[in-house]
């Protein structure tokens, strides 16, 4: 007899939400990362995780792009927003949101209050924050971040300002 987990309430990794899926990949790193930083150090472990989260973060987001209808913009990147606000993972306030400029702050992370009571906050930026940048690039390299400081090392709150070029002149 085979069972239809839908019934019994399981979401798909599809519906869970960014970070319910963060907290699952947490929970699995953080054995491995103990054992990194007992066998090479925690300076070379945090090399290695954050080389690994980046790598995974821009493939994810070159997966993004392949399946956005009509090409990749400024737009349809702020589209993708509500993917890491499901369950209340951020509070954030829109400064300006147009064409070219994609600017707010975030004024409560869950994720960085999930990796502090998980033990992790000391590699809580290099499990979500870090992924950022990346992500964008992978979405379309277009699409800069600056960001100054964030929650999850301390600050009042994160402050993400996004631009975008239609036509980037050459790569550097």
């Amino acid at each position: 007899m085979t069972r239809d987990v839908h019934s019994q309430g399981a979401q798909t990794p599809a519906e869970l939400g960014i970070l319910a899926q963060r907290k699952i990949e947490a929970a699995i790193i953080a054995p491995i990362y103990e054992s990194m930083v007992a066998e090479i150090g925690k300076q070379r472990a945090q090399v290695i995780i954050d080389a690994a989260i980046s790598k995974a973060a821009f493939a994810a987001a070159e997966a993004f792009a392949a399946n956005t209808e009509g090409g990749t913009s400024l737009r349809s990147f702020q589209a993708l927003q509500h993917l890491w606000t499901k369950d209340d993972a951020l509070e954030i306030e829109v400064i300006e949101a147009s064409d070219t400029v994609f600017d707010y702050n975030v004024t409560r992370c869950r994720y960085a209050e999930t990796y502090r009571a998980m033990g992790l906050g000391d590699i809580g930026h290099l499990l979500s924050c870090n992924r950022d940048s990346v992500f964008c690039q992978g979405y379309d390299s277009r699409i800069k971040l600056e960001r100054t400081q964030t929650i999850m090392r301390g600050a009042s709150h994160c402050d993400f300002r996004y631009t975008f070029d239609p036509e980037p002149g050459p790569q550097t």
